[in-house]
Order: structure tokens, then C-alpha cells, then sequence
């Protein structure tokens, strides 16, 4: 293995005492001391004792202070997913904890029951779609930046060379990233990942998708909304595509994220509550605006603004915000270029995406795409970026990104010399099939790790046209949307924030509620028992029961009503961060 590699099979044994984790095949033994916390490498010498358990293991990923203490957090197994550029690609199938203290005699009941919680949400994270490794590959890197970074860069371990916005368990690795350690930290990514074997022209090629989410402003789609302080927004995803034809290999980088202003849209029991601006200066919003336009520019140089959110409504006053801060802050590199995508495509006229396309194809051609040739040779450079967003950065903004993707495909393809220069992909058939499928993937596992629930509107990147079906579809999701936002989001977000590091772990994990949340329900069932009955159970109706039935009816609007009115009090908030 290389001096940066990544240990890959590991065996833990477990003393009263000690932790010792050993690599196979290696003479590098660590020795953790569960009261003390103190970690050391030596050599090994034998000096394991007798252990009261071993476990094999396949990746040590940290450890985490929960309310009981620490944990040690392990991945126990794994699946290859395939290879980038002659490096294995996994995805974490399973992770444990395990924890320092013997016991948890020092903690209460209601601790007990605190650290069970803060426990069932470090899992619900590690077990959330999907988590990707590579004991040796920077994952968290474009090929093109892992081109552009100096020698320096390939002597550090992997977790330190790693782009910190997409290692997801960085908070887990905190304090542990010594030299002794560098090759059994293992660092992880979030979001999504599809490596396929294909064939064009009865040429062999590797397509990859390569899906990256940041871990600042991580969270829930209605509880993380816009921008913070430090210029990072939310639900920032940076996803490549990687073509690889016999060592020649090329990228191609486009990302999303939320309106870079200060907005929110709180989850308040109604079906889509309306998204609103902050009332901050106008002036702050725009240097906000400018500080994350800044640190992206640094990073990917020109950018395309691609906004897909509705123009009118209160969609509409976000989308003039950001208009008018983009306009203000008059950056050359910087293209806004709006496109009301439901008022366009109205009435399934989703043919209607090729205005965008046509307006933006000479930017496509600017921006570039990397190549390397397999001779070590630069042919060209990726210059600038798109940057797609629509409200929640899911459905609308996944379907222009596959868009992108597969004319870039057709650039790359016949500089390649898999498709000749007239033929379009719209002919290979198979690879068309497998290509809409992988985007309409990557739409799913994105929109799962954020909102919940799979995409909407993966009919038409899948078919490449809308149907009544995908209707029906994208209705019963937006009901389990609507679930998941108003009912569970709250422990979503807390167990994101606790696990990269933002919540403090002291905070009870009981929620207290007023009156309201109890009796109102309990009226309104009641209310919605009676009036069935009402309605159903009279052989005849008479005076009295229609009488019946309009109270009881009257009962189900009232509480309602009122129910709605108090919104806020009934939906399952955060309780680590503040919103």
C-alpha cells in the first residue's frame, strides 16, 4: 500500500481497560484507554491481552462524546460500488458504535433514555442513502482539482489532503488526525455515487457520477433554507461526471444549492408554506450573496447562475432578491440566467426545456470540461461552472443538471472519438436507458438525504417525457414530503447536526409541549368520529341528526382551523440548533 493509503481490514479487541485496533498484515497496533480516552500507536509486539470480545472491522471512522461518553464508530461492512481511475470505490453497508464506559450507572432514567436518542440518531445518519469511501482515492476531490494541487498534497494522509466541505465524519475525526494515525483515519462521503461499464461503437468505456454534499448548512429541507454568515447556503451538492476511455479521462463539475440570501420557509402544517425573506438589510443580503458567489469563483472559477424558481409569487420576490443582488454586486464572471421552469412547462410541456438549453449552449462551450490524456498530457481545462437552483435544489434542478450532463457527454464523446461528429447519443439506446436511469438515481438518493423522500419529476428523466403516472408519483411523495417535514424533520435535523458536530449534547432530548398539542387532536378526532357516525349510522334522517352531523361537522372545521392557525406548535422542531 502507498504511504497515504488507508488501513482496510482491521480486527478491535476489547479489554476492561483498552481498546486495540489492529490492521492485519501491519506491525501498527492502537491503543485506546476507555477511561482515560488517551490514544497511542506502537509497534506491535504482541502485546494484546486476553480480550473479553474481538471484532473485524473494515474502517475506523472516529469516535463521537455522547451523554453517556465516548463512542468508538467503526464500519463493520461494505460494498464495492466499482473504480475510479484503478482505485476501489465502496459504500458503507454497516457502522457500529461502541462505547468507552462499562456502564451507564452514572446517568439517570431520563439520561439514559437522552443518550439512547442522541444514539438512534447517530445511526439514523450513518445508515442514511448512501456513504461512500476509498481506502486509497480522494473522493471528496474533482479530477481536476486532485491535477492542479501541489506535490506537497500527495504526502499528507487522505483526511488531511480531503476537501474538509464533503468529509462527513471530519467532527468524528476531530483531535485524531496526528501523523501516527494517518493511515487509519478513513474519511466519508455523502450523496451519491454510480461507476457503469459501457460500450458505444464497440468501445469500452468507464461512466461515473460523482455526487458530493457539503456538510456546512447540512440539514432538512425546510429547516435549512438559504445562506449563513460564513457565505455557505444549504443542500450544496457538487457533482461530476467522469468519463474514462482507455486512460483518457474527463470531468465535467456542475453544482446546486439554495438561493444565496437569507430566507426561510419553516414547516407550519400547511401543504407548501411560502417561502420568506428575512428582514435584513438589503445591503447585507447582498454582500452575503457575494461572499458565497466569492468562495465558489475561488474554487471553480465562472459561473452560470441557472435560477429555475417561479417569477412570480412569493417565489417570484425570491427570485428578484436574488436578480437584484447578483445585478448589485455586477461580478464579470458571473451570468444570471433565470428560467421560470413551471410556468415554461406548463401542461406537460416539458419540450420547452430546449429554450434553456439553446440560451445556455454557448456558455456550455466557454465553461470547458477537463481532459487528461493517458500519456499524462493536459488537453483542456474546465474554466467555469453552472449553478443550478430551483427552490429546494431536488427536482427541477436535477432534470437541467442531467440536461448539461448528457450535452457534455456528446462534447466529450466525439473529442473521444466514441461518437463521430455529426451522431448524437440519442441513438445508443442502451447507454440512453442506462444514463437517464443514473440521473433519475442521483435525484432520488440527493432528494431522500434532504427532504426525505425520493425526487419528483424523475419520470421525465428517466423516459424523457412527463407522464400521468409520474403525476400520480410525484403526488404521493410530496404527501410523504409533507410528513416527513411537518412530523419527523426534527429529529432529521438533530441527529445531522449532532453528528457533524453542531448540537450540544447536553440539551434534553424530551420535547415539552403546551396544551394545544394534546387537546386539539384529540377534538378533532373525536369530532371526526362523531360526524361519521352521524353521517352513517341513522337509518333516517331526521331534524335531529342532520342537527347532529352540522354540529359535529362544524366541531371538525373549528378545530381545524384552529389547529392551522397554531401550526407551529404541533410540527416536530429541532431541539440541538437554534432556527
Amino acid at each position: 500500500m502507498n504511504n497515504s493509503d488507508v488501513y482496510n481490514d482491521l480486527t478491535l479487541y476489547i479489554t476492561p481497560e483498552n481498546f486495540y485496533i489492529e490492521p492485519v498484515g501491519q506491525d501498527s497496533l492502537v491503543i485506546i484507554d476507555r477511561t482515560t480516552e488517551t490514544v497511542n500507536v506502537q509497534r506491535n509486539v504482541g502485546q494484546i491481552p486476553a480480550a473479553n470480545s474481538k471484532k473485524d472491522f473494515c474502517g475506523f471512522l472516529g469516535t463521537i462524546n455522547l451523554l453517556a461518553g465516548r463512542y468508538l464508530v467503526i464500519a463493520t461492512q461494505r460494498q464495492l460500488v466499482g473504480y475510479i481511475a484503478g482505485h476501489a470505490i465502496w459504500r458503507l453497508a454497516k457502522a457500529e458504535l461502541v462505547p468507552y464506559c462499562r456502564s451507564t450507572l452514572h446517568l439517570n432514567q431520563e439520561q439514559i433514555a437522552d443518550n439512547n436518542t442522541q444514539l438512534s440518531m447517530i445511526e439514523f445518519v450513518l445508515s442514511t442513502p448512501y456513504i461512500y469511501f476509498s481506502y486509497s482515492y480522494d473522493l471528496t476531490h474533482t479530477l481536476q482539482r486532485l491535477h492542479d494541487i501541489s506535490p506537497e498534497f500527495w504526502s499528507q494522509s487522505l483526511v488531511d489532503r480531503a476537501d474538509q466541505r464533503f468529509v462527513w465524519n471530519g467532527h468524528l475525526l476531530k483531535g485524531l488526525k496526528r501523523p501516527d494515525l494517518r493511515n487509519f483515519c478513513l474519511p466519508l462521503l455523502h450523496g451519491f455515487i454510480s461507476i457503469n461499464q459501457c460500450r458505444i461503437n464497440g468501445l469500452d468505456f468507464t461512466w461515473a457520477i460523482v455526487s458530493r454534499r457539503g456538510i456546512y448548512r447540512a440539514g432538512t429541507r425546510l429547516f435549512r433554507r438559504g445562506i449563513d454568515r460564513d457565505g455557505n447556503v444549504a443542500n450544496f451538492v457538487e457533482t461530476e461526471q467522469i468519463i474514462d476511455f482507455r486512460n483518457d479521462r474527463a470531468s465535467f463539475v456542475q453544482i446546486r444549492g439554495s438561493i444565496p440570501l437569507y430566507w426561510n420557509q419553516l414547516p407550519d402544517l400547511r401543504i407548501k408554506p411560502p417561502p420568506s425573506i428575512m428582514d435584513i438589510d438589503p445591503q447585507e443580503q447582498t454582500l452575503a450573496c457575494g461572499k458565497h458567489l466569492e468562495s465558489t469563483m475561488a474554487i471553480y472559477g465562472k459561473q452560470v447562475l441557472v435560477d429555475l424558481v417561479d417569477q412570480h409569487g412569493a417565489e417570484g420576490a425570491l427570485e428578484k432578491s436574488f436578480r437584484d443582488a447578483v445585478k448589485n454586486l455586477n461580478i464579470s464572471s458571473v451570468k444570471y440566467e433565470p428560467f421560470d421552469f413551471h410556468s415554461e412547462c406548463r401542461k406537460m410541456r416539458w419540450d420547452r426545456l430546449s429554450i434553456l438549453m439553446d440560451r445556455i449552449a454557448p456558455d456550455l462551450e466557454e465553461n470547458g470540461f477537463f481532459l487528461i490524456l493517458r500519456d499524462g498530457s493536459l488537453s483542456s481545462l474546465q474554466e467555469g461552472v453552472f449553478r443550478t437552483n430551483c427552490v429546494d435544489c431536488l427536482d427541477r434542478t436535477n432534470v437541467v443538471q442531467s440536461m448539461l450532463a448528457h450535452r457534455n457527454l456528446e462534447i466529450v464523446f466525439r473529442k473521444l472519438q466514441i461518437l463521430t461528429q455529426n451522431a448524437t447519443l440519442e441513438n445508443q439506446i442502451s447507454f440512453e436507458m442506462l444514463f437517464k436511469n443514473v440521473w433519475a438515481d442521483n435525484a432520488d438518493i440527493i432528494s431522500t438525504q434532504y427532504s426525505g423522500t425520493r425526487a419528483l419529476k424523475t419520470d421525465f428523466t428517466r423516459t424523457g417525457k412527463r407522464t400521468k403516472m409520474g403525476l400520480i408519483q410525484d403526488g404521493v411523495n410530496s404527501l410523504v414530503r409533507y410528513y416527513k417535514n411537518n412530523f419527523t424533520d426534527g429529529f432529521r435535523q438533530d441527529a445531522i447536526d449532532l453528528f457533524l458536530g453542531n448540537g450540544e449534547i447536553s440539551v434534553p432530548m424530551k420535547v415539552e409541549r403546551g396544551w394545544r398539542y394534546v387537546t386539539f387532536p384529540s377534538v378533532l378526532l373525536i369530532a371526526m368520529a362523531m360526524f361519521v357516525a352521524s353521517a352513517v349510522f341513522p337509518q333516517r334522517y331526521s331534524t335531529e341528526s342532520l342537527m347532529y352531523l352540522l354540529f359535529w361537522g362544524s366541531m371538525v372545521a373549528a378545530t381545524a382551523t384552529t389547529i392551522f392557525r397554531y401550526g407551529k406548535e404541533f410540527i416536530d422542531r429541532p431541539r440541538l440548533t437554534e432556527i
